[in-house]
């Protein structure tokens, strides 16, 4: 199974367990888990997928580059990649996350995804990384000759060309184990009820409860 990933990664380790580390998910007790891998992966993936926006649309300005780099880097991304991947199939994760069904869980295959980039960099340096990258964001940035807008920055963009003040987010519950937490997060504009969402990430939530409230004042 770890050698039928190595080969839908392109990649084959010299360190096999820096690749077990990479697919250990929290919930495995007593083993260290990939949550400091995820952080160095995330920090990889975000430097390269920069050079490629920066390379591929030289005309650009800082916050259309930046809102690309937002919709490439998160969650739905990295999720949509780690299930091209099969990345779920190899996970390693503890009873409790089995019966939730965790292999298809969009957090824990965004973390997966995050923690074997990082591992992939520490085994062969910056060049493994890329190999992988490069080719698959590079695809994912030219499908869209404008760069795009997230729910957030569409919403604030709302408000200002109105003269409100700006949106404002709080979170109002975080429930769930650590490596399993949930968020409840509620955002308000001037004159308009507000709206929440739940999801995995503080991110997540806000881009679901912009997304949520932008309806709510193009209806009106």
């Amino acid at each position: 199974m770890i050698e039928a990933l190595q080969h839908r990664l392109g990649y084959r380790f010299k360190d096999g367990n820096l690749l077990d580390l990479a697919l250990t998910h929290p919930s495995v007790l007593k083993k260290q888990s990939n949550q400091r891998l995820e952080f160095l992966g995330d920090a990889i993936l975000g430097a390269i997928v920069a050079r490629i926006l920066y390379d591929l649309f030289p005309n650009e300005k800082e916050g259309e580059l930046a809102r690309r780099h937002a919709s490439l880097v998160c969650g739905e991304t990295l999720t949509q990649v780690a299930r091209e991947i099969d990345l779920g199939e190899e996970l390693s994760i503890g009873v409790s996350e089995t019966q939730a069904k965790g292999r298809q869980n969009a957090s824990n295959l965004e973390d997966a995804l995050e923690a074997v980039l990082g591992a992939m960099y520490l085994d062969g340096g910056f060049a493994a990384a890329e190999a992988f990258i490069v080719p698959r964001w590079t695809l994912l940035a030219k499908r869209s000759e404008i760069a795009p807008k997230d729910a957030k920055t569409t919403l604030q963009e709302w408000a200002q060309a109105r003269g409100l003040s700006i949106p404002s987010y709080r979170m109002l519950d975080s429930i769930g184990p650590a490596h399993a937490p949930v968020f409840t997060i509620e955002v308000s504009v001037q004159g308009f009820a507000p709206a929440q969402a739940k999801a995995a990430s503080k991110r997540q939530a806000e881009q679901m409860a912009a997304n949520q409230l932008l309806g709510v004042v193009n209806a009106g």
